[in-house]
């Protein structure tokens, strides 16, 4: 399904083939040779997403575009199933594997990989060629790599991140009743979508 969101229209390769049950929603371009699967959502919010050539984005992965966030994903990439990537860029021939989480500002260099269900936070950078091993997250710049029962020397370092400002745009002292009704007003943007001829 092809949607124009925030007046944005997608922009698709004439030999990339998108699923008929993905979604792909507003400042969305996607190079030639591209596969978007079943179920995979790329949904531009307020900010683009650029999926390379011969890249492709397995089944239920979802790719955010956010303000100030763009998401990059360079050519021949492989974006793994359930995967999320949010406001990140992944460079050329990188590898994200199933489950893995690319939180906003995030960077992945090329011929990196972010094994299973690996987390790499929020303005953390994983270098060219690196492995976040399954289940590890990835914190920092440059990114440091722990294994999840690590939540206190985690947090030492994310908390200097600004996850808070970063993903919302608020501070530390925002309720979560008031990030709740901005976040509602955000996507209710949504209400003016209209679905595009695939």
């Amino acid at each position: 399904m092809l949607i124009e969101h925030r007046g944005r229209r997608p922009a698709i390769a004439t030999s990339a083939y998108i699923a008929s049950t993905a979604v792909i929603s507003g400042d969305v371009s996607i190079g030639e040779g591209a596969r978007i699967l079943h179920g995979a959502v790329l949904s531009a919010e307020d900010g683009a997403i650029e999926i390379g050539a011969n890249t492709i984005v397995m089944e239920h992965a979802v790719v955010r575009g956010r303000a100030g966030r763009n998401v990059l994903v360079g050519a021949a990439v492989m974006v793994g199933p359930h995967t999320h990537i949010n406001g990140a860029t992944v460079a050329d021939g990188a590898f994200i594997a199933t489950g893995a989480a690319l939180f906003p500002g995030s960077v992945v260099g090329a011929g990196a990989e972010v094994r299973i269900n690996a987390v790499v936070q929020v303005n953390s950078v994983v270098a060219a060629a690196e492995v976040v091993p399954i289940g590890w997250v990835a914190v920092g710049n440059p990114a440091q790599l722990f294994s999840p029962d690590r939540h206190e020397e985690i947090w030492a370092i994310q908390r200097t991140l600004d996850f808070v400002g970063t993903v919302y745009g608020v501070d530390g002292s925002t309720s979560m009743t008031e990030l709740m009704s901005g976040q509602s007003d955000f996507y209710g943007a949504h209400h003016d979508d209209r679905e595009l001829p695939h």
